[in-house]
């Protein structure tokens, strides 16, 4: 008898949390230019009404995508760009030489090489998504994933000015992402809006220097003190289980 063959193995996933994928990416010759979430046009309503001219704006992990330098086009020149991957800010820098005023640097987001209150804006497509992007149980984050959330952050608030703003665009629904957010120690405010028809995307906003609603704060409690999972429904025993068989009306 022959013996049944082994499925293939399935391909390592990703690990979209680590420099040294991004890196090796980039190497590879990855360093096209790629859009996660989408592009300027898809937010642009949505970004423009949260910018002004005039702000300094950050970009958190820019990756390859044009978002900084579609920026730069409508009129907001002052943008500081950050990418932990040697390779992403050498491809950025030579992509878009003949902008000076467009600014690349290697850093790594949970540690922002800043002074206090540097900017008006911080901006984020996609890239803290990749700090949950493990997790099991949205509803149930691990303590380390929560915490690294938290450092970012806490970072991302340290760098604002008073009454600046953090734009943050993600897939993440409200009920998941809004806790991570709702924190009374970054000192601001927050509320949201969703664009897209057949799936939707989320650009959080939030104001430093303006309180969180009571209804925000309680979301943000919640993301500390989970509900304990759901009880296992008690097992049935034999008889019961006939019993039910035999009521059923075919």
């Amino acid at each position: 008898m022959r013996p049944c063959p082994c499925p293939p193995p399935h391909p390592p996933q990703p690990r979209y949390r680590e420099r040294r994928y991004w890196e090796q990416r980039y190497r590879q010759g990855a360093a096209e230019p790629r859009e996660w979430l989408g592009g300027f046009g898809r937010f642009r309503e949505l970004l423009e009404a949260e910018l002004r001219q005039g702000d300094k704006v950050l970009v958190l992990g820019c990756g390859t995508s044009a978002l900084s330098y579609d920026l730069h086009e409508r009129g907001y020149r002052d943008v500081t760009s950050i990418d932990f991957s040697p390779a992403c800010i050498e491809a950025m820098r030579a992509r878009y030489a003949h902008c000076p005023r467009l600014r690349w640097a290697v850093m790594d987001m949970r540690s922002l090489a800043f002074p206090d209150a540097s900017f008006d804006v911080v901006l984020e497509k996609g890239t803290l998504d990749v700090l949950l992007v493990d997790e099991k149980d949205p509803w149930r984050v691990s303590a380390p994933a929560a915490a690294a959330m938290h450092r970012v952050l806490a970072e991302v608030s340290r760098v604002l000015r008073p009454g600046g703003r953090f734009l943050s665009i993600t897939f993440a629904q409200p009920h998941f992402r809004a806790p991570h957010y709702a924190q009374e120690a970054f000192g601001w405010s927050l509320r949201h809006a969703a664009c897209g028809d057949a799936f939707h995307y989320f650009l959080y906003v939030m104001c430093k220097g303006q309180p969180l609603a009571p209804s925000h704060l309680a979301l943000g409690e919640r993301l500390w003190h989970p509900p304990p999972p759901p009880s296992p429904p008690p097992p049935l025993d034999e008889d019961e289980d006939e019993d039910y068989l035999l009521a059923i009306q075919l």
